[in-house]
């Protein structure tokens, strides 16, 4: 009986699936395995614990793997592909598939079928597949440069947002509860801490402060609640840029492709995904939208067992 391994790799953890014809048969987790957020000692450590405890788990040797499908981003950069390339052919049996993590994401909501994946976790990227298999994204250009609605972007911006109502002399709970969660001190000797902790060089993980922001939205805060529309809104721009382009090549001009979720942000980020939601169905309104925040990591296994 053939066996397939399938792996989500993501900046901060990695997750691995083995499976047969029919069945899963475990899924474990490790820290990540990505060579662009961590050195190749601990990415190789990490891979390793993984494949272990798959190994222990179902007693199925690697030398029986007859595929092995990996969704990572950043699968063009040669640091993270030919890093995941070679261990994971040194240690495992079989070809290796190596994909975008946008590629096994729309797999896992529309298995080789036109659809539209919006992702948002500690970043962010929107991929679109036509009726004639051809992908096209909008965003996912990094921290610096997009990400919006993802956790780096909404404590990035809810740190400018508090400084702003200092500016203009408004009051907002983010202040106490971002000097709370990054332990620093109360104001006003808080408010420098805050400043030099911020920009110093490298940069905190703002993402962090994503479960500040939301909580302070749940109890009314109207500058967090502002940041997480604004988040929502600024994703969903990018959503009708590849709705458009997917409906400007479809026969029938009435289609609309339909949409799903996946990361932490749209899982359990309410304000973000409702935001997102009301925004695309201003201009699209009978789309179709995935119920479920979607598992990339099925569509890594579909294609493992595709074999292509």
């Amino acid at each position: 009986m053939p066996y397939y391994l399938a792996i989500d790799s993501g900046g901060t953890k990695a997750d691995y699936l083995l499976a047969d014809d029919t069945r899963e048969l475990a899924r474990v987790r490790s820290g990540t395995i990505k060579r662009m957020r961590t050195d190749a000692a601990s990415a190789t450590a990490n891979l390793d614990a993984a494949l272990t405890e798959l190994t222990t788990l179902t007693g199925v040797p690697l030398s029986a793997i007859a595929r092995t499908c990996i969704g990572t981003a950043g699968q063009t950069v040669p640091l993270v592909a030919d890093f995941l390339r070679e261990t994971l052919t040194a240690r495992v049996s079989g070809p290796i598939i190596l994909l975008g993590d946008i590629e096994i994401a729309l797999d896992a909501a529309f298995p080789g079928q036109p659809g539209v994946v919006v992702i948002a976790g500690t970043g962010s990227n929107v991929a679109g597949r036509d009726t004639a298999g051809r992908l096209t994204t909008a965003g996912g250009w990094g921290p610096a440069l997009a990400d919006q609605g993802s956790g780096h972007r909404i404590g990035h911006e809810a740190l400018r947002a508090t400084f702003l109502a200092l500016d203009e002399g408004r009051s907002t709970t983010l202040l106490p509860a971002i000097l709370n969660l990054w332990q620093l001190c109360a104001p006003p000797e808080g408010i420098d801490q805050l400043v030099e902790y911020a920009n110093r060089i490298p940069a905190p993980d703002f993402s962090r402060l994503t479960t500040a922001v939301l909580a302070c939205a749940e109890q009314g805060d109207p500058t967090a609640s502002a940041v997480l529309e604004r988040e929502g809104q600024d994703l969903a721009h990018l959503v009708r840029l590849v709705l458009r382009r997917i409906k400007r090549t479809a026969a029938d001009p009435t289609w609309t492709p339909p949409l799903a979720f996946t990361g932490s942000i749209l899982e359990k980020v309410v304000p973000v995904r409702s935001s997102l939601i009301a925004s695309v169905q201003q201009e699209f309104p009978t789309i179709q939208i995935h119920p479920n925040v979607i598992d990339p990591i099925a569509g890594a296994l579909f294609r493992a067992r595709q074999g292509h």
